[in-house]
């Protein structure tokens, strides 16, 4: 069986260097690269199997892999800051999964094995159905009647919280602490905000089960 091709691109060598002890323990080969030569690095090598990148400016670099990437779909494996998962994203045409930046070695490898050594996607402790809605909670992805639902990163885990958690209310002070982190000191309008954008891509029949507690905060109806 051929090895797994890697290309490996990023900003600064510390963050190669990393990956670097990672991917070693893998059966793969590696190609590194910086941010700049990214394009060219993937049109030189149409065949990998595993893009990793690792950029301070990760929407620019994901509109980069957009314009480069083979048209057969091929993993891909964002690194992330923490500040910016409140807007985060994965795109819709690559198998993609994002890693945030401080994760230790140990979780940077499970990301690497999932997308390349896919098998646990259809895990039942991984897939969580609701009617024509289906959470996969090990790829931070959510499907609706088999269709993908674009949700930023914040969005998504609101929504896979209060649906792993039914029928029980949560005020928006609860929420930000189990969903945003208690570092958070944004204010509960966040909260809010997200659960309407949710509603919004759920569509009219789902969205009726994500309720408002007036007074008090959210719940899912199952």
């Amino acid at each position: 069986m051929a090895r797994k091709q890697v290309i490996f691109a990023a900003d600064s060598l510390d963050a190669a260097h990393k990956f670097r002890r990672v991917l070693d323990g893998l059966d793969v080969s590696v190609k590194p690269t910086s941010i700049a030569l990214m394009g060219r690095t993937m049109t030189e090598y149409p065949d990998y199997d595993l893009l990793i990148v690792d950029a301070q400016d990760v929407g620019q670099a994901i509109v980069e892999v957009g314009k480069n990437r083979p048209e057969d779909a091929r993993g891909l494996l964002l690194v992330v800051s923490p500040d910016d998962l409140a807007g985060f994203r994965l795109p819709a045409w690559a198998h993609s999964d994002f890693i945030v930046r401080d994760a230790g070695p140990e979780e940077c490898e499970a990301r690497v094995r999932l997308i390349l050594w896919p098998g646990n996607e259809g895990s039942s402790d991984d897939l969580v159905t609701f009617d024509d809605m289906t959470l996969n909670l090990a790829t931070y992805q959510v499907t609706v009647a088999g269709e993908p639902i674009d949700f930023t990163y914040l969005e998504y885990a609101l929504l896979a919280f209060l649906v792993t958690h039914p029928d029980r209310t949560y005020s928006r002070d609860a929420l930000l602490k189990r969903v945003w982190g208690f570092d958070y000191y944004g204010g509960t309008r966040t909260v809010d905000v997200h659960v309407r954008r949710v509603r919004a891509k759920l569509g009219p029949e789902l969205s009726q089960h994500l309720e408002t507690v007036r007074g008090v905060g959210y719940l899912w109806n199952a």
